[in-house]
């Protein structure tokens, strides 16, 4: 197989072939009488697409997806960090609203909660 047009592909990136420079090559090859020549640009390119298959690590993600025990406590551990941040995030940024509040503006309403709330929680402890 040959190329229609001279182009060296190591030339732009030589770790790295896109699918659609990939799709272009071999849309441009075509057989040649020589069998030899043939059997060793597609070893090449065999090779170049065996290394684009391990630097995508479908390997890993096949054994990650194979065990659905491994699968779900990864999740679920994930889920939960996810869900504590989230919960931590929210109380200080409530923390810092209701501060900024509080010293812009004299709250009336949220006061007069606040000191039933503190009412309870005194009679609570007398008790």
């Amino acid at each position: 197989m040959r190329h229609k047009k001279k182009e060296n592909i190591n030339d732009k990136n030589p770790t790295y072939i896109s699918m659609k420079n990939l799709d272009e090559i071999i849309n441009e090859m075509y057989i040649s009488d020589n069998p030899k020549e043939d059997l060793g640009l597609i070893k090449r390119y065999l090779e170049r697409l065996m290394l684009i298959i391990e630097r995508s690590r479908i390997r890993e993600y096949m054994m990650l997806t194979d065990s659905k025990r491994r699968l779900f406590i990864i999740n679920f551990v994930a889920g939960l960090g996810k869900g504590f941040g989230q919960a931590i995030g929210f109380t200080v940024l409530a923390a810092v609203v209701f501060y900024i509040l509080t010293s812009w503006i004299d709250l009336p309403i949220i006061g007069a909660y606040i000191a039933k709330l503190l009412d309870v929680v005194q009679n609570y402890r007398n008790q």
